[in-house]
């Protein structure tokens, strides 16, 4: 192992990248067929010969040539060995790298997965391109899920747990602040279109462990995790978000280890202004944050972008390791770039760096590298140094035999639907309606007992009024009747005809014989006559 990687050969003398300044972070600008890919394949390979373990997104494809050895029959063969003898690399000849393909949809590479829960609200806004209201809406949901316990593993399960905050609405709404379900309703079909792009894939388990990133092989080389990125950069929000979300994670993880020896890890970002385009206040913050502090943990950053004022200057001014292709000065913009460009370097007044940058061939840059006191270096016309890998991409029977040989083997080609968020709201949901339906049985039961008391109550108090009815007929009826009526005009009759003749008996034994009766006398045998009559006739 060197202490350094060959960049090339300006000024007379090589430009080396100290591994001791090479987590400073850097940037490999220029314009499209400039060489930046190629002076990007030499750096991995210099990080990987040294036992730096790299990660790098491969936009076009071309990168997988790194899994293999440059070929003495490929096109590119002497030009390349003419490079390496003008530049005085004596050394240099064809060597493959120990590889490992990523794919987020897995078609050609392992699976890379993660959870909602550790991408967290700020990125999944960033991702879905949610508003500040609906931005707070989901972080809402995130918090109520973590308060009672709910994993948030994939798409299903953010999404059935804004259908329960819907719910809840109300609730929601007194104890953290509003939780409008038009804003839940916009997140939702948001949450459609990550669907559309084949995000789904992205959210789930097993998540990937970021220790699978930071290997070394059987000869202390470092592992070259490559990122197959051509259909991904369809959907360039999942690509940025997915690179932001694997930095964070980088930083979030790993322990603080100063300044090594050599990087832990180096991130290359390529594309690198799609991170940045319209990114809010908040997430450029957390970008900065990242950018700056996470070479503390051992992790060089490096962009590689067309344009160099693609990068904001917060971030820009945290790249300590430059290589500047050929810029074009057509446009007024492209002309600040290279004003921009020629600014940034440290001056050498050998070079005219502003009109050197519009004039560079291809494979050949103005690099300025830290030295070994963390001081940039003159910037120098450089020549850059041949990559010993394969250029251009593996065939797809290369590639599978790769995957199936490495050393990740299976451990994520199988997706894992554990218990979460989705299976527990269901069962909860499930237990509520049992729960209402029972009751709902038991209060129809008690409704309808009542009713059929309530009904047999009336039933008896008509059958009542009827009986009563029926005993006042029977009576009238009976009283009515031909021998009823004779028996009663009979009774009257003799009690009127026996009555009269008691009563004259009873009072000629009571008042006399004696024809001549007082008045009193009188009074009393007809009052008697009218009783015993009575009597008789009752």
């Amino acid at each position: 192992m060197s202490d350094g990687i060959s960049i090339g050969t300006g000024g007379g003398k090589p430009q080396i990248l100290d591994l001791k300044r090479a987590n400073r972070h850097g940037l490999i600008a220029g314009a499209t067929g400039t060489g930046k890919t190629v002076t990007l394949q030499g750096i991995v390979e210099g990080f990987s010969a040294n036992g730096v373990p790299c990660f790098v997104a491969d936009v076009k494809g071309d990168l997988s040539g790194l899994a293999m050895a440059g070929s003495p029959t490929a096109k590119t063969h002497e030009a390349f060995a003419a490079r390496a003898k003008e530049i005085g690399d004596t050394d240099w000849a064809y060597a493959d790298n120990p590889v490992q393909f990523w794919d987020l949809y897995g078609e050609q590479g392992h699976p890379i997965r993660t959870t909602i829960s550790e991408m967290g609200p700020l990125l999944l806004a960033r991702l879905m391109d949610l508003n500040e209201v609906q931005e707070g809406v989901l972080q809402i949901a995130f918090h109520v899920a973590d308060t009672e316990g709910l994993l948030l593993l994939d798409l299903d399960d953010l999404q059935a747990m804004l259908v329960d905050c819907a719910g809840r609405a109300a609730e929601l709404t007194t104890t953290y602040g509003n939780v409008s379900k038009q804003s839940i309703g916009a997140i939702q079909r948001s949450l459609l279109q990550l669907r559309t792009q084949g995000a789904e894939h992205f959210f789930g388990e097993p998540a990937l462990a970021l220790r699978d990133f930071i290997r070394t092989d059987e000869y202390g080389r470092g592992i070259v995790n490559i990122l197959a990125a051509d259909r991904l950069m369809a959907s360039p929000k999942l690509y940025s978000t997915f690179l932001l979300w694997l930095m964070s994670e980088l930083f979030e993880v790993l322990p603080e280890v100063g300044d090594p020896d050599k990087p832990k890890l180096c991130f290359f970002f390529d594309e690198a202004h799609l991170l940045f385009d319209d990114a809010p206040k908040a997430l450029l913050e957390k970008i900065e944050q990242v950018v700056r502090l996470i070479r503390s943990k051992g992790v060089g950053i490096y962009f590689i972008t067309q344009n160099p004022i693609d990068i904001p200057d917060t971030v820009a001014g945290q790249l300590g390791n430059r290589v500047q292709h050929a810029l074009r000065a057509f446009t007024p913009r492209d002309q600040a770039a290279v004003r921009a460009a020629a600014e940034t370097f440290r001056t050498n007044l050998g070079v005219d760096v502003a009109t050197a940058i519009t004039e560079l061939k291809v494979g050949e840059a103005l690099v300025s590298l830290l030295q070994a006191d963390g001081s940039p270096t003159p910037v120098e016309r450089t020549l850059i140094k041949p990559p010993k890998s394969r250029v251009g991409p593996i065939t797809p029977e290369e590639r599978r035999v790769m995957i199936e040989t490495d050393a990740i083997g299976d451990t994520y080609d199988e997706a894992i639907d554990r218990e979460s968020a989705e299976e527990l709201l269901a069962a909860k949901t499930q237990a509520a309606a049992a729960s209402a339906a029972a009751a709902k049985a038991t209060t129809e039961a008690e409704r309808a007992e009542a009713a059929q008391a309530k009904a047999d109550a009336n039933a008896a108090k008509v059958a009542a009024r009827e009986q009563a009815a029926q005993r006042k007929d029977d009576a009238r009826e009976a009283a009515n009747s031909p021998w009823s009526r004779a028996a009663t005009s009979a009774t009257r009759a003799a009690g009127s005809s026996i009555g009269r003749q008691v009563a004259n008996e009873i009072g000629k034994q009571v008042f006399g014989t004696s024809r001549r009766r007082s008045s009193s006398g009188g009074l009393a045998a007809t009052v008697l006559r009218g009783v015993l009559g009575g009597l008789f006739r009752g």
